[in-house]
């Protein structure tokens, strides 16, 4: 492993000398604290492998200090330094989390191997949660990219760019999976062993966000008391994720520029630059183009982190993944809160992938869990239609300055209520696409006259595939009002 840090706690000030000068020889990272307060200060600002931990020390004794350290580090390794005659202090020490312990006095090259036993410990303990978190990422892509199309050319997009060091910027509404693109790209990069950093730029006051970006110096300003690293500087040799960038103050901007320029930034209230090596990816859901215009976001910012842009079109764009998510999140909270909620009935599935879902995949996992919770069908899909108790209709949009209002009646789709338990989940999925991409394409050429030129521009495809559409959706017309035409006839 590289860079291992080590902390010693032990009030003798001999022991810590000699460990400290005996393990550094061998490339270890070292900080010593001389009581068992002082090491809880310390994990402030000191992310230790494995601490080697003595029992007997005045004030705060090494059982006290363990189980403290435990509840503000519990992943951490702790080694315990003991004396002769103290077994039953050993076993109470391992009960509270200790890996090991090593009697005192010890020979160097017995510490030596104790610690190496420890990293290899460490070392799988790391190996197993990346595992963990690659399964996890690999049903979270599932979900996020589903079938669709346009969800597969993001999905190869991301696997394209994951294992690079370009700057990205995702872009998408609320709710559509920004920063779980965020943590794929750093998962699938060779980055992944190193730490991922998120920081929401809209939730902490522009006054503040300097110090969380960057760190501070001990008497920067008021209650100042220690020095404090930043993000940036947690996020080394990794991933730092800037959600919401759009929010930071233009002032920020400039400092975050010359971060991504030169690797360097200056703490709050420091003289020394710091150097870091950290991959930027941000996200948005606002038109940064717009906000460069308006003078609100710098323009050399802009094109910095721009490099890849990686567009997640909304859930009103990609309803043939509808059935699917709404399967993944019923077994998820099912078994989540133990649960047995039964699956939807289909005609409310139809009322579903209908609907427009303004808040997106996150709207619809928070109403699977309302239904999880309740069991309740009916009152779940008359809040989703409209809205809590004595509100109006929820009016929503789909595209700009379009209106639709989502229909009450079961006849969405046009599949009778007879047939329902005869259709299949995705072909409902592929059918609702397809009817909503052809009520998308009618309300275009009515609005521009039927301008067919103008309505390709609009619906961003070519002339040539408008025109493949329009004749397949005339020869599907067609083709209905034929087989209406028998069926009378025959009936007569």
């Amino acid at each position: 492993m590289d860079n291992v840090k080590i902390m010693i706690v032990d009030d003798d000030p001999s022991m810590t000398k000699y460990l400290k000068a005996y393990l550094t020889k061998r490339e270890y990272e070292v900080s010593c604290a001389g009581s068992g307060q002082e090491a809880l200060d310390m994990l402030k600002r000191f992310d230790p492998q494995i601490i080697l931990l003595d029992i007997a020390m005045p004030g705060m004794n090494g059982l006290e200090a363990l189980e403290r350290i435990k509840k503000i580090k519990h992943e951490v390794t702790v080694i315990i330094l003991s004396g002769y005659g103290q077994a039953n202090t050993i076993v109470r020490a391992m009960k509270l989390g200790a890996s090991d312990f090593v009697t005192k006095p010890f020979d160097p090259p017995e510490l030596e191997i104790i610690i190496g036993k420890a990293l290899e410990n460490v070392r799988m303990m790391t190996e197993l949660g990346h595992l963990r978190e690659q399964v996890k990422l690999g049903t979270e892509a599932t979900l996020l990219f589903g079938d669709s199309p346009n969800m597969v050319e993001v999905k190869d997009l991301i696997d394209l760019v994951a294992d690079t060091d370009a700057t990205v910027l995702i872009r998408g509404e609320s709710g559509t999976g920004k920063e779980l693109v965020a943590r794929r790209l750093h998962t699938f990069s060779s980055r992944s062993k190193k730490p991922c950093v998120k920081l929401n730029c809209a939730a902490i006051p522009h006054e503040l966000l300097e110090s969380e970006l960057f760190g501070y110096e001990r008497g920067a300003f008021t209650g100042a008391q220690r020095q404090k690293p930043g993000k940036f500087e947690l996020a080394h040799g990794g991933t730092i994720f800037l959600d919401e960038i759009s929010e930071m103050h233009p002032a920020l901007q400039a400092k975050l520029l010359h971060v991504l320029q030169d690797g360097e930034f200056t703490r709050l209230g420091g003289k020394e630059d710091v150097s870091v090596n950290v991959r930027v990816i941000s996200a948005t859901n606002r038109v940064l183009e717009r906000q460069v215009e308006l003078g609100t976001f710098r323009e050399d910012l802009f094109y910095r982190l721009n490099v890849v842009s990686i567009f997640l079109p909304p859930l009103r764009e990609r309803k043939e993944d509808i059935p699917m998510l709404i399967e993944y999140f019923l077994k998820r909270y099912n078994s989540y809160y133990n649960k047995n909620a039964k699956p939807f009935s289909a005609e409310t599935i139809l009322k579903l992938i209908d609907y427009n879902w303004p808040g997106n995949v996150r709207q619809m996992e928070n109403l699977i869990k309302r239904y999880v919770i309740l069991g309740n069908e009916t009152q779940i899909i008359k809040e989703a239609f409209f809205g809590p108790p004595d509100q109006s209709p929820i009016q929503h949009v789909s595209g700009p300055l379009v209106p639709i209002v989502v229909p009450s009646e079961p006849d969405i789709l046009h599949v009778e209520k007879k047939d329902l338990n005869n259709v299949s989940l995705k072909d409902l999925g592929r059918k609702a696409a397809l009817e909503a991409e052809q009520e998308a394409i009618e309300r275009v050429l009515n609005q521009t006259k039927w301008n067919r030129r103008e309505a390709a521009k609009i619906l961003k495809i070519s002339y040539k595939a408008l025109l493949n559409k329009i004749k397949m959706f005339e020869e599907e017309k067609t083709r209905i009002a034929s087989a209406s035409s028998s069926q009378s006839l025959d009936m007569n």
